[in-house]
């Protein structure tokens, strides 16, 4: 029964076991990119810029306040991981028992917060006022079914700290089939606009969540976990090492975060169309993470297990051979962002204004994808290998530093506008890449004890 919940990554061939891993991922990712575009195409096609502008700039805020519960399943994941590497799968039960309930304090403070201050939050990122609304409704939607987001992120982490990359995408298949039929039904049909966007999210993440959940109930005796009302209880030990863990990458997601909403928030003084044309190209720039992500979130998982089982050559193996997936994935999306601007956004919305200002954006995207494409390994390393302090730190560089003065810098120094914003964007990408590659090529990481050892 455990082979059908736990996959071994610690022995046989890297490359294969890499690649078998990480093609679902790849699929999940695409079907995941194809979920947060289908709401910007609907509502570009059926309620034009001013819709653009509502979801991109709610996008941001939403995802301000996930990098909390990303933070903690990311770090529960690795946890997971490195018990199965170490062959402690005694201990799972205790990990997920505590990593469910912290998910779940998370979410209770995430959904006060974010219905409380939404309009605060929009105010002070200069939503246009065309978008205000809309992206008042947006927010207020998403934000009543916080709960549903953080469960699946949450059951998704524990299949993949497991070894099983195939469940999560089925999962993620349900929710983006059903989000894109609601999406057409809710927007197209009944007009309603940005909110039926939201309502069409929040739909397909429950019954995502829902059947989710019945198969792990089902596959309970395979990886350990009973369901029991007293499971769900918080186990000091992993509480201590998810903290250690979930905190720095919280820190790390929600200061990348901060600091789009900053450029978000000047971009957006630009008036409606260039709002419109950054929250689409921040959603056209997640394509190449279809393949670079898939095999980002693959290699997070092996490095995991095989530190927990001391196998540091396949370590090596795994970051290295996922270098060059990401090195490749860089070179096409470069050629393709480069040689069809306007097409791709054309994709997305048919204001003339919009796809006039696109060829701008997406030379930023060019400039900046060898160092957005090259950071996947080797952060994936460093979060494999547990070392959160580092990770902290790269963030606090990319949230509240090397982004925001890059942007400050190009568009007032330099006085090149709109353009400056644009460019910052993707160029403080180059600061956390050659912080990430040093740190490996160093070696220093080797000493590192994993942080499941008591």
């Amino acid at each position: 029964m455990q082979k059908q919940i736990i996959n071994d990554l610690t022995t046989g061939s890297v490359f294969k076991k890499l690649v078998s891993f990480a093609l679902p991922f790849m699929l999940s990712v695409l079907l995941q990119t194809l979920y947060s575009m289908v709401d910007m195409i609907i509502v570009g096609r059926y309620v034009g810029s001013s819709g653009l502008s509502a979801v991109s700039i709610s996008a941001q805020f939403i995802w301000l306040t996930t990098a909390l519960c990303m933070g903690f399943t990311n770090g529960g994941q690795i946890i997971i991981s490195q018990l199965v590497g170490a062959g402690r799968r005694n201990d799972l039960k205790k990990a997920i028992g505590t990593i469910t309930v912290v998910v779940f304090i998370v979410a209770v403070f995430v959904t006060v917060f974010g219905l409380i201050f939404s309009k605060t939050i929009l105010r002070v990122l200069s939503t246009p006022a065309e978008a205000f609304d809309s992206a008042t409704a947006y927010l207020t939607i998403v934000f009543i079914g916080t709960l549903f987001t953080f469960g699946y992120n949450l059951v998704s982490s524990v299949l993949r700290g497991m070894g099983d990359s195939k469940h999560p995408l089925i999962f993620v298949t349900i929710a983006a089939v059903l989000n894109l039929v609601l999406d057409l039904l809710f927007v197209a049909v009944f007009h309603w606009g940005a909110a039926g966007a939201a309502v069409a999210t929040v739909m397909g993440q429950a019954v995502s969540l829902i059947i989710s959940v019945c198969y792990l109930y089902k596959k309970r005796d395979a990886f350990g976990f009973d369901f029991k009302l007293s499971s769900f209880r918080i186990d000091r030990a992993y509480l201590k090492k998810l903290m250690k863990l979930g905190i720095p990458f919280s820190l790390q997601n929600s200061a990348i975060s901060i600091s789009m909403l900053f450029v978000n928030k000047y971009v957006n003084k630009y008036g409606v169309t260039a709002s419109a044309t950054f929250g689409t190209g921040t959603r056209i720039e997640q394509l190449p993470w279809i393949a670079v992500a898939g095999f980002m979130m693959a290699c997070a998982t092996m490095v995991a297990q095989n530190m927990g089982a001391g196998k540091i050559d396949r370590i090596k193996k795994t970051v290295n051979i996922t270098a060059v997936i990401s090195a490749v994935a860089a070179v096409i999306f470069m050629a393709i962002y480069y040689l069809f601007p306007r097409e791709i956004y054309s994709l997305f919305t048919t204001d003339p204004e919009v796809l006039d200002m696109a060829p701008m954006f997406m030379l930023a995207l060019v400039i900046a994808l060898p160092a957005t494409t090259m950071m996947c390994p080797y952060q994936a390393f460093i979060e494999g290998i547990g070392n959160a302090t580092l990770v902290m730190i790269v963030a606090l560089l990319d949230g509240f530093v090397s982004r925001i003065v890059i942007c400050l810098i190009l568009a007032n120094v330099f006085h090149m506008g709109l353009m400056g914003w644009f460019l910052g964007y993707g160029l403080a990408a180059y600061v956390n890449t050659v912080i990430c590659v040093i740190y490996y090529y160093s070696g220093i990481w080797k000493k590192r004890k994993a942080i499941i050892v008591r």
